[in-house]
C-alpha cells in the first residue's frame, strides 16, 4: 500500500523561477508574501495520488493500453514508450482546498494570488516526484522506468484526459475530474505516463524540443527553462 504523501516545505527556488525571477536578491516584500502564501498552502494541501499499471502494445494506431479504451496517439509518446512492455498511468492532485486558497488571494489582489499559484505549481511537481519514487518502490525498483510524460507534451493530445481519468478511477479515488475544455479539476493536478521495461531503456528526449509551448515560452525568451 502506498504511504501518504506529505509536504513540510515548498520548493521556493522553482516557485520563484515560475514567477520569472532570474536570480539575484529577492525583495523583503516578496519574501514576506511567499511566507504567508506558503503557510496557507501547507495547511490546505492534501496530496493524493492513484496509479495503475497496464501492458502496452505499439501498432499502426498508436500505443494501445491493453484492456482499456485508451490508444495513445502521437510520435512523441510512442518514442517515449519505445522498448517498454508496460506503462504506469498516474494521477496526482493537491486537493480542491488548494484551489480555494488561490481563489481567496485572487479576491484580495493579484500579487498574492500570483505567488500562491507559483508555489502551488512547485508543490504539485514536488508531489509528482515523490509519487514516482513511491510507485517504483511499489511496482519494483529492479525494473527500468522512463521519466513521466503528460498529455499535452509534444504531440501527445490532451483529449486522452477523459479516458485517462476513467481507467485510473481517479474521480472516485482522489476526486480528480476533467472539464469539457480538458482542464483538470482540482487545477493543481497532473496526469502522466511512465514506461516500464525489464531491459535497459535508451535515453529519452526531454526538454524544450518536445514541448508544445516552446515557441511562446517566457522561460525560453529569458534564456531559462522550466525544468521539464
Amino acid at each position: 500500500m502506498i504511504e501518504p504523501i506529505r509536504l513540510e516545505r515548498l520548493n521556493r527556488k522553482d516557485a520563484f523561477r515560475y514567477m520569472g525571477h532570474k536570480g539575484g536578491g529577492i525583495s523583503e516584500n516578496l519574501l514576506a508574501i511567499a511566507d504567508e502564501c506558503e503557510t496557507a498552502l501547507l495547511k490546505a494541501i492534501q496530496p493524493r495520488m492513484v496509479y495503475r499499471v497496464f501492458d502496452i502494445e505499439k501498432n499502426e494506431n498508436g500505443v494501445e493500453i491493453k484492456n482499456t479504451p485508451l490508444i495513445f496517439k502521437g510520435r512523441d509518446i510512442a518514442n517515449h514508450l519505445e522498448g517498454c512492455q508496460r506503462a504506469v498511468l498516474m494521477c496526482v492532485t493537491l486537493s480542491s482546498e488548494t484551489d480555494k486558497v488561490i481563489r481567496s488571494y485572487e479576491a484580495c489582489g493579484m500579487e498574492k494570488a500570483f505567488v500562491a499559484d507559483a508555489l502551488a505549481s512547485a508543490a504539485v511537481e514536488q508531489v509528482c516526484g515523490i509519487a514516482e519514487m513511491l510507485i517504483q518502490k511499489d511496482v519494483g525498483e529492479h525494473y527500468n522506468y522512463t521519466w513521466r510524460f503528460s498529455p499535452g507534451y509534444g504531440d501527445f493530445p490532451l483529449e486522452v484526459q477523459r479516458d485517462f481519468i476513467k481507467v485510473t478511477d481517479a474521480a472516485k479515488r482522489i476526486g480528480l475530474s476533467v472539464t469539457d475544455t480538458l482542464i483538470l479539476i482540482p487545477r493543481k493536478s497532473v496526469t502522466a505516463v511512465m514506461g516500464i521495461s525489464e531491459t535497459e531503456i535508451p535515453p529519452k528526449r526531454r526538454g524544450c524540443s518536445c514541448c508544445n509551448m516552446r515557441e511562446k515560452c517566457e522561460f525560453r525568451k529569458g534564456g531559462n527553462h522550466c525544468g521539464f
